[in-house]
């Protein structure tokens, strides 16, 4: 059993006893805490919750529910939703925080309290100690009898999200009907087979073809949206010659696209993709995580657009998109961050501006994927023994590069040319991991092998 305790949330297994998973205790005793943080942060007395479809959504929400209420705070439940939508949802109430009920790529047995802001964003790293503080101190308020808040219940709020993306006016329906796409969509029986086809007739899609979209949470494949869980989704696609395939996280956060002949777009591609269409029609800068496809930059630098990296974590690149006034952002993993709409990864938006490039540009899939250049990243780790400086270790490598230009926002990020190798230390394990990228899948790994090679004799002394 596994609990998680981290700025940005509270993750862990259901089951178990109350010290080490999510358990019940561990539910009531965490959203006090954050329902107090909002009481003293807010003059508004509302909470937006929802929750994606896993199993044990449920009884988690009920928990939430009934723990704000109890501290005298009023709850708006979307039910079974997305995590852009209840981001949506929090400021259009004016409420102030919101709380998503998903675990969002884990399997099954996880699931997790997502901590927002009165701004629909994830909370800081400041606030997130501030409520795990909270926690610690176990010292929590409950209202009395005539002052508990109310639960009202909202359907709603998927269309109005889906509404306001039609509103955009860089998503072209018109454009989209006329190509009358096939699309099939794999939602892993998540809250996205509730969102995605709505989304798509909406957007004038000719035919879709539901995939995995049943939301009762029972995943048929590993949840998190890679190639080597995809494989029958791939061959779904080709079999039913679909034009694209649309396969999305259990809370809509996360995005890759597969080709018409079952290929995969790739999940560092979606952002790079919906990047060059806007970027055709917003003159201005990217970001991306410090970890993401060298593939931005040289599609925004060749729009004239100036990109900026960010630490790794939606919380540093919204922040960093705010900095730099940025147009579009995200992560590579198939997070698109459109500022216009809200400061979140969402999948949906993310939908809508990629279809009408794909109409607009007049091509197939495969070959708009040509349209970019093609890199690959390596992931690698080396575990160490307790004993070793980690930090220490970090800064003989920096210094060993000093002559490359060098990153340290987030671990240390050393760039040859074209290619980078990014390192970056477990807070949880004696593990650096370690992130390279080439123009070929055999040069990144070659790069990341040679910089284990460099810490090992370096430890070595």
């Amino acid at each position: 059993m596994t609990l998680i305790k981290s700025i940005s949330g509270i993750r862990g297994t259901i089951g178990g006893t109350s010290d080490d998973a999510l358990t019940p205790t561990n539910i009531v005793k965490f959203t006090a805490a954050y329902g107090t943080w909002v009481k003293q942060q807010s003059k508004s007395n509302k909470i937006i919750i929802g929750r994606d479809a896993r199993l044990s959504g449920e009884m988690v929400s009920n928990l939430v529910a009934g723990t704000l209420t109890g501290l005298g705070l009023d709850v708006i439940d979307l039910g079974l939703s997305t995590t852009p939508t209840v981001e949506m949802a929090v400021t259009e109430e004016k409420a102030g925080g919101g709380i998503i009920i998903t675990a969002s790529h884990n399997p099954k047995q996880w699931n997790a309290l997502k901590l927002l802001n009165a701004a629909g964003e994830f909370i800081s790293g400041k606030d997130g100690e501030e409520v795990l503080a909270i926690a610690e101190k176990d010292a929590i308020k409950f209202a009395e009898v005539d002052k508990l808040g109310k639960i009202t219940r909202d359907d709603s709020y998927i269309q109005k999200h889906i509404d306001k993306i039609l509103a955009i006016d860089l998503v072209d329906v018109k454009a989209i009907k006329a190509r009358k796409f096939k699309v099939l969509v794999d939602a892993v029986n998540s809250t996205g087979g509730i969102a995605v086809p709505q989304l798509l007739k909406a957007l004038g899609v000719a035919e879709i073809i539901e995939y995995n979209c049943t939301p009762d949470g029972k995943f048929p494949h590993n949840p998190e949206p890679l190639p080597e869980h995809l494989t029958a989704t791939s061959q779904e696609v080709k079999f039913q010659k679909a034009d694209v395939g649309i396969v999305v996280d259990p809370d809509v956060d996360r995005l890759c696209f597969i080709s018409e002949d079952g290929s995969f777009f790739g999940e560092e591609y979606t952002l790079v993709a919906v990047a060059d269409y806007v970027l055709k029609h917003r003159k201005g800068n990217t970001v991306s995580n410090l970890s993401s496809t060298r593939a931005l930059r040289d599609v925004t630098e060749k729009a004239g657009g100036e990109y900026h990296a960010a630490a790794v974590g939606e919380v540093n690149v919204v922040t960093k998109m705010k900095q730099v006034n940025a147009v579009i952002g995200g992560e590579g993993n198939g997070g698109v961050i459109f500022p216009e709409l809200h400061y979140g990864r969402d999948a949906l938006v993310g939908i809508a501006l990629f279809l009408t490039h794909l109409a607009k540009e007049k091509k197939i899939c495969s070959m708009l994927r040509e349209n970019y250049p093609d890199y690959f990243i390596a992931k690698k780790k080396i575990e160490l023994t307790p004993e070793v400086n980690m930090d220490e270790l970090m800064k003989k490598m920096k210094d060993k590069y000093k002559k490359q230009p060098i990153n340290i926002e987030d671990g240390v990020k050393i760039e040859f040319d074209k290619e980078w190798v990014h390192l970056r230390k477990s807070n949880t394990e004696p593990i650096i991991r370690i992130y390279s990228e080439s123009t070929s899948e055999a040069t990144a790994t070659h790069l990341a092998e040679k910089i284990i090679l460099d810490m090992k004799t370096i430890i070595k002394g």
